[in-house]
């Protein structure tokens, strides 16, 4: 196993763990009466949705596209 499919695992491990965190928390109190007056998530919610999205993203592309056998 090469170090890029080894980075895409760390990545898309870490990226589940952010969404599930924030996704968590958007059901705690402080955000429903955040999203109540404002109509949005805090800012913290928003952009650990946003890393941990992008974290899956960049994961499985790096599984499915990178560290293909090289032949020399």
């Amino acid at each position: 196993m090469g170090i890029v499919r080894i980075l895409g695992i760390m990545l898309l491990v870490a990226g589940t763990v952010f969404l599930v965190s924030a996704w968590r928390a958007t059901d705690s109190m402080v955000e429903r009466a955040a999203q109540k007056l404002t109509g949005r998530y805090t800012d913290s919610t928003q952009r650990d949705l946003a890393i941990g999205g992008a974290g899956v993203v960049g994961g499985v592309l790096l599984l499915a596209l990178g560290g293909g056998k090289r032949r020399r």
